[in-house]
């Protein structure tokens, strides 16, 4: 559980075989940036990997803090969009580093959201064999899943995140102030990072969010503050137990397999947390109608997903066949067969067949939901 200080931020602590490492939580906690990395990431100066966005709103800052606290900082931009995050851009952001001469003394800070989080996190993971990075995550859904449990990479023409590393991060700041300049649209995709946190581990949560999304997406720093330290504690939890995925970790890809292809097929028109609200909604469907997940749990996920204001079907136009055609070159295909992380109600994830916690789906049987979702 999150533990808190008189007066301090939230402190979740997440355990790996590599060690262990802080996520805090706190309003406020981004004006102690330079202070915090110094404390947990102490190095002789600092690489600040922000797209442009965030760079404009936040760089500045940050660059002036660390100067302040004694440390070097340079900020190394891109442009904002999930369609950067690739191996070009990794490769430019490498590339300005070496002519910035970082060298082995580098900390890597990783300021924005899951774009920035994955990238950054993989040009740490691999500049000069590897620099330790701290997560300052700008966006809703950075808080409470991206930043988390390590995973870092890029996406290529093929799918989302099939060239990354694992590389734990030495610290995550999550300061719910900053999320006031996040447009609503951007609140609502992080809500379905939590809604799927309920649903897979924690029913009362689910009820939670579902009787808070008012306060939510009004931009209750109180209230985001309690989200975020609940959704963490599950992802931490879940991590500590298994780090590189190979078992109970996969329930956190609920919703993922159908979400990534419908996100890849929209061009990334659909933001990444709408995307993954589709594909709960229809994995949902898909667990009820293959009999592993109990009935009336799409519709009662479905109704949380809506009144957050997310969409639950395909776009218009998306065909199904094409979905399960994407879903095919998902991370998650075993054996000719495609991965599913399945529920077996709200507030339980499904072990399933012989506890691998993934089901493998016929495309028939995919096809076949999509279609009667369509």
């Amino acid at each position: 559980m999150a533990k808190a200080e008189p007066g301090g931020p939230s402190r979740v602590t997440v355990s790996t075989t590599g060690g262990q490492y802080d996520i805090l939580i706190g309003a406020g906690l981004f004006s102690r940036l330079a202070v915090l990395s110094r404390k947990h990431c102490e190095e002789h100066r600092y690489a600040i990997v922000a797209d442009d966005r965030v760079a404009d709103l936040y760089g500045a800052r940050a660059v002036r803090g660390f100067e302040e606290a004694g440390a070097g900082a340079s900020l190394f931009t891109f442009r904002a969009g999930e369609a950067n995050k690739n191996r070009a851009t990794w490769a430019d952001l490498t590339d300005r580093m070496l002519a910035a001469g970082m060298g082995r003394d580098t900390g890597v800070i990783a300021l924005g959201g899951g774009v920035t989080g994955d990238l950054a996190g993989f040009v740490a993971a691999t500049y000069m064999r590897g620099l330790p990075v701290v997560q300052v995550p700008t966006t809703l859904l950075a808080m409470i899943d991206s930043s988390v449990g390590g995973k870092t990479g890029v996406d290529t023409a093929a799918g989302k995140n099939l060239v990354g590393a694992f590389l734990q991060p030495r610290l995550v700041l999550a300061d719910p102030e900053v999320l006031a300049t996040l447009p609503v649209a951007e609140v609502r995709a992080g809500l379905a990072e939590a809604i799927k946190h309920g649903a897979i581990a924690d029913e009362a949560y689910f009820d939670w969010i579902s009787g808070s999304l008012s306060a939510l997406l009004a931009g209750d720093v109180e209230v985001l503050s309690r989200l975020i330290r609940r959704s963490v504690e599950i992802k931490a939890e879940v991590v500590g137990r298994d780090e590189r995925e190979a078992g109970p970790r996969k329930m956190l890809n609920f919703g993922h397999t159908f979400g990534h292809a419908v996100e890849a097929l929209s061009g990334f028109r659909l933001l990444h947390g709408e995307a993954i609200a589709i594909g709960m909604a229809i994995e949902a469907r898909l667990g009820e109608r293959l009999g592993i997940t109990a009935a009336g749990t799409a519709d009662r996920l479905a109704r949380v997903l809506s009144a957050a204001g997310l969409p639950t079907r395909l776009p218009t136009g998306m065909e199904p066949r094409a979905v399960v055609e994407a879903t095919r070159s998902d991370k998650k295909a075993r054996g000719g067969r495609v991965e599913y992380a399945l529920l077996e109600r709200i507030g339980a994830a499904s072990a399933g067949p012989d506890g691998r916690w993934g089901w493998g789906v016929e495309d028939g049987e995919a096809t076949d939901i999509l279609n009667l979702e369509c």
